[in-house]
């Protein structure tokens, strides 16, 4: 399936002409760039900051609708909501994403490739979502080669509750409550999400249901003028039906397997801000534990993981006058993980790390340069180098680019469990980008077109040992990792928004994005190379009635880096409302898969068809 995507862009290329010419919005903060709070503008890097009213517009509880928004981004799911959920930017893998909410990062240290469900986390509990979007391990260190996804949690101010029901016998409801008082902060809220949901095999009848809480909470307290004590604490606890490969025919079908996943993490520590410096020490702390059963065989899981990483970690930033700025960090992470009862293994890791990154703010010119230095406990020391510049041309308009390395070191479970190879080294890679933006999300006019580059070495695989008996294969009858491949992803990414008038706003993001194996040429699995949402929003002259329309497309791709198994391209289209009750109750509703259309994103894998919801916000 081919698209040609220029006619659906035009409508929205003659919107700059409607929209105002000044943004009385100031450019938005941000942590991603740099590790302290940095405005957006101030930085040469690639940056998508998705806020709660776009989240609360965007509606429901799946997450992938929210960062589908932001360019360059294309999701693969394994069934219906709650699935494995993979975030691909600019053609990296899911796990080469690292993910942090509310500053702690999340990624599950015992799974095989280490990287981060994103099907775990609800977008009713976020209220930001922060996209860095290229390498970036000066700041970030390990796992941040495709980029670094950071994710708050909600901080009500007051009373908040709401809930939806719709489709496939789906519940959804968030409550939070918050104050804010001189010298303290606390907030506390909560969630929980069922739904009957569809068959996980495309060709099973068998629904896979999805039951999903968690609770979090998060305080503050001011000892002194310049010093505050800080806490944040999620917990989660998901049981999601999954299907097999049942005998006698081991294809994938209905099975009544059961996933069970409990998640606990958090983060204690003390923040000391003044003029010329801030310093924001604490321990985190990240735990996992996932169980999987076969009720039709045995009440006991046949297969369990546990993983957990604790990390101490002092960042900082020193600005000795209004040009210059140091942000500057050090930290040590400890991850150990548990598997069994059968093919049981354990191990343990330790990586510790500094970095400085050296700022120059002129009056229209930035520049930041800096380095990275980690050693870790199984193969050794690793150093990144990067630096962006930003440069402003007037009427709003600036260009920016950046280089940056990244490097993601092998989890314990490929160099420890029984496939594990201790010899594996750590993936690399170089990424440049370079672009030119004017304004930002949510103002008046915000546009940006990007180029980038990256080239990744070392890059982790399953190795199959059929057949095999020598070599690396040697006593791994089953296959095991190696370093084997070198891949390349290239392309350009294209934003646009307005505020065409004071009731309409609309926006797109495009990518064109080739993700390729260098040794073969092929596409990398599941890498469509092209993809686009487009959003608008209508405040009517009905008594604040608000109407949406989302369509995502996305063109044809592969599910296996051999071209052998197509995923067609679709088209999916979603319409919205909202109606106002006052000025503190709310009721919407939406139609998601409007034209009902029959896609995949994994092969085999099921998709909802045409849905339908109604919910209510109280805000009090």
């Amino acid at each position: 399936m081919r698209f040609a995507f220029l006619p659906i862009l035009a409508p929205f290329c003659v919107t700059p002409a409607l929209a105002q010419a000044d943004d009385p919005i100031p450019a938005p903060i941000t942590v991603v760039a740099t590790g302290s709070a940095t405005r957006t503008d101030d930085s040469g890097r690639a940056l998508a900051m998705i806020g709660e009213r776009e989240i609360e517009a965007i509606q429901g509880p799946d997450l992938t609708r929210v960062l589908e928004r932001a360019p360059g981004v294309t999701i693969t799911r394994n069934g219906g909501l709650g699935g494995f959920t993979a975030v691909r930017v600019r053609g990296a893998g899911g796990e080469q994403l690292l993910v942090l909410v509310d500053g702690v990062r999340v990624a599950d240290v015992a799974a095989p490739s280490g990287g981060t469900d994103l099907g775990q986390y609800l977008a009713g509990e976020i209220a930001r979502a922060e996209l860095l979007r290229g390498s970036n391990s000066v700041v970030w260190g390990s796992d941040a080669i495709g980029g670094v996804l950071a994710l708050t949690t909600r901080e009500p101010a007051g009373l908040e509750a709401s809930a939806e029901y719709g489709a496939h016998d789906t519940i959804s409801g968030q409550a939070g409550w918050g104050v804010a008082r001189p010298g303290y902060v606390v907030r506390v809220g909560g969630g929980y999400t069922r739904s009957d949901g569809i068959s996980a095999a495309a060709a099973g009848v068998e629904r896979d249901g999805f039951r999903h809480w968690n609770a979090r909470g998060s305080g503050e307290v001011a000892l002194i003028d310049a010093l505050a004590l800080t806490a944040t604490a999620r917990y989660a606890d998901a049981r999601l039906g999954i299907d097999g490969f049942p005998a006698p025919t081991f294809a994938f079908a209905d099975t009544p397997e059961i996933q069970d996943t409990r998640q606990a993490s958090g983060r204690v520590g003390a923040r000391y801000e003044r003029s010329r410096l801030t310093l924001d020490a604490g321990y985190a702390l990240a735990d996992t534990r996932r169980e999987l059963g076969d009720p039709s065989f045995s009440g006991d899981p046949y297969f369990t993981i546990k993983g957990r990483s604790g990390r101490a970690e002092l960042v900082g930033r020193w600005q000795p006058d209004r040009r210059w700025t140091l942000d500057f960090g050090a930290d040590r992470q400890r991850d150990r993980f548990v598997t069994g009862p059968s093919f049981g293994s354990r191990g343990r890791a330790t990586l510790t790390s500094g970095h400085a990154l050296l700022g120059w703010h002129g009056q229209r010119v930035d520049i930041a340069a800096g380095a990275r230095i980690d050693d870790h406990s199984r193969f050794g020391g690793e150093t990144t180098l990067g630096g962006d510049a930003s440069l402003a041309l007037g009427a709003g308009w600036r260009l920016r680019a950046s280089y940056g390395e990244g490097f993601k070191a092998p989890t314990l479970f490929q160099l420890l469990s029984d496939f594990g190879n201790p010899e594996l080294g750590p993936e690399r890679s170089r990424g440049f980008d370079a672009g030119i933006e004017r304004g930002h999300r949510g103002g008046a006019l915000h546009v940006a077109l990007s180029a980038f580059r990256r080239d990744t070495r070392d890059q982790i695989d399953f190795a199959s040992c059929f057949g095999r008996t020598t070599g690396i294969c040697a006593g791994r009858p089953f296959g095991t990792y190696d370093n084997i491949a070198r891949t390349r992803a290239e392309g350009f990414e294209a934003e646009l928004g307005a505020r065409v008038s004071p009731r309409l706003s609309a926006s797109a993001a495009f990518s064109h994005v080739r993700a390729t194996d260098r040794a073969t040429g092929s596409d990398l699995a599941r890498r469509p190379r092209h993809a686009l949402t487009v959003a608008s929003d209508w405040l009517t002259p009905l008594a604040g009635v608000s109407l949406g329309a989302d369509v995502r497309v996305v063109s044809d791709s592969f599910d296996d880096a051999g071209e052998r198994v197509p995923l067609d391209g679709n088209a999916l289209a979603t319409v919205r409302a909202r109606v106002p009750l006052g000025e503190r109750l709310e009721l919407y509703g939406r139609v998601e898969n409007l034209f009902d259309a029959d896609y995949q994103t994994a092969a085999g894998y099921g998709t909802y068809g045409r849905s339908a919801y109604l919910g209510a916000r109280l805000k009090l």
